[in-house]
């Protein structure tokens, strides 16, 4: 019979979780999980196709092409969610009536977008999402930032931006020009100025929307102001004269930052940023984006805002919305290029050599001890000899190794060693493990690698 095996491979943009990738992803999104719990956002989920009409269009132009989308079952066209925001709003014009409002929700979920690779982003991935339905207070917008402050501090960072606007600014703008019919296209173009220039977005803006060379000078010069957020504030009531919108827009802006800083944000963390944009379509107030100090090139790593109108094309009920998401996978990459993430290819940081073959009794009765006080065990399951298992803990990144054979047994005592440090002690085997207990949380609380907790320390 010839060989004729199939090689295995992944899909370009796409990729495998080894444990070594796959542990601290999870923990990320445990700690997501918590924050978003704390304050009060409920779990849901939701297919990952949904009818195409239901996605079409609802992201702009771009993420129409990005969409994957093919015929199901014969004739029923489908596609695959890109986000977990547009799947919301279906969500909530479709059960509202059950869960009644403000709803808050989280929903944590693979997405998928036919885009460009490019560093920490790849064409399936993870999102962490966060909002709350119904409701237009202001109060919402206050929350969102403040989640997404707690997240990324909770996280262990203490060196990160959140970068808010309001588009309601850059629509009083437009309407004072006479352009508000053509904000779509407008506000696509500016979302590209960190990364083509002011030159080229003028020039976008002037074929694409039709405007003159002093109306994409005035909007480039809204988007170029800068200073402190009182100054910033200060200087685009006049760009927005006579525009309730806009009026509205920087009132929303002022209370926000207000607020926050009251909350006891420390006032470098939240900037106001007239230059961002967000390129999605339904955004229609609040915006923010979120970056690293130490790593702003990796881009915005949790993103989000206001969506007003998104619900409109599924219900006649009003189901304003507002939140944003956490963009696991580019936040991954730019831990681990800060070299936040501890390198293991186990969740068990502790491990129990299987040395000993008449005392295997022994040895589950100790993982069970540990276990019952929430400490993750591992036994080796082979009684080879100590040297080739200790090669194998270290390998896999134990943390902590319980030693004993017939001596320690008979003694009543066992060997805890610290793998990384190459320092051990004896410890006593008690009747209720307390000891053993203590000696083993000791040494992982140097670690951070008690249970819950994340890995991840401040940059």
């Amino acid at each position: 019979m010839s060989d004729q095996r199939i090689s295995p491979r992944t899909l370009k943009g796409f990729r495998d979780y080894l444990p070594e990738a796959m542990i601290p992803r999870e923990r990320l999104v445990e700690t997501a999980r918590t924050v978003y719990r704390s304050y009060g956002f409920s779990p849901i989920d939701t297919p990952a196709l949904e009818y195409l009409e239901i996605l079409a269009g609802k992201g702009g132009e771009e993420t129409d092409k990005q969409l994957y989308k093919f015929q199901d079952q014969g004739d029923r066209w489908v596609g695959m969610r890109f986000d977990l925001t547009v799947p919301l709003a279906r969500f909530a014009a479709q059960h509202i009536g059950t869960l009644g409002t403000p709803f808050k929700r989280y929903h944590i979920a693979t997405v998928w977008r036919g885009e460009k690779q490019q560093r920490g982003r790849y064409r399936e991935f993870m999102q962490c999402d966060f909002d709350t339905i119904g409701t237009l207070s202001v109060a919402a917008d206050i929350e969102t930032a403040l989640v997404i402050h707690d997240l990324f501090r909770t996280i262990g960072f203490d060196a990160f931006t959140i970068r808010v606007n309001n588009r309601m600014v850059l629509t009083g703008l437009l309407e004072r020009l006479e352009l508000a019919d053509q904000a779509t296209p407008i506000l696509r173009a500016i979302d590209k100025l960190a990364k083509i220039g002011p030159d080229l977005v003028a020039e976008e803006m002037q074929a694409v929307a039709g405007m003159s060379p002093a109306q994409s000078a005035e909007v480039l010069r809204l988007a170029g102001i800068q200073g402190t957020n009182d100054e910033i504030l200060s200087q685009l009531g006049p760009l927005v004269a006579g525009s309730e919108k806009g009026a509205e827009g920087i009132a929303r802006l002022d209370q926000l930052l207000r607020a926050v800083q009251a909350a006891g944000v420390p006032q470098q963390r939240l900037a106001l940023d007239v230059s961002i944009a967000r390129g999605l379509d339904y955004y229609t107030g609040t915006i923010y984006e979120t970056f690293l100090d130490a790593l702003p090139g990796i881009g915005s790593v949790c993103s989000g805002g206001r969506y007003d109108n998104l619900a409109e094309l599924y219900t006649k009920q009003e189901l304003p919305g507002i939140g944003a998401s956490l963009g696991l996978d580019r936040l991954l990459a730019a831990m681990e290029e800060l070299q936040m993430i501890e390198k293991v290819q186990t969740p068990a940081p502790v491990f129990i050599p299987f040395f000993d073959e008449e005392r295997l009794h022994e040895y589950l009765r100790l993982a069970s001890t540990l276990r019952a006080a929430g400490i993750g065990v591992e036994i080796y399951p082979e009684p080879k000899k100590l040297g080739q298992q200790l090669k194998y803990a270290d390998r896999r990144g134990f943390r902590v190794a319980l030693i004993a054979g017939r001596n320690e047994f008979e003694s009543g005592t066992c060997q805890v060693k610290d793998l990384a440090a190459a320092t051990q002690q004896d410890v006593a085997l008690t009747s209720d493990g307390a000891a053993l207990v203590a000696a083993v949380r000791a040494l992982l609380a140097r670690g951070s690698l008690l249970p819950g907790a994340t890995g991840a320390g401040p940059t």
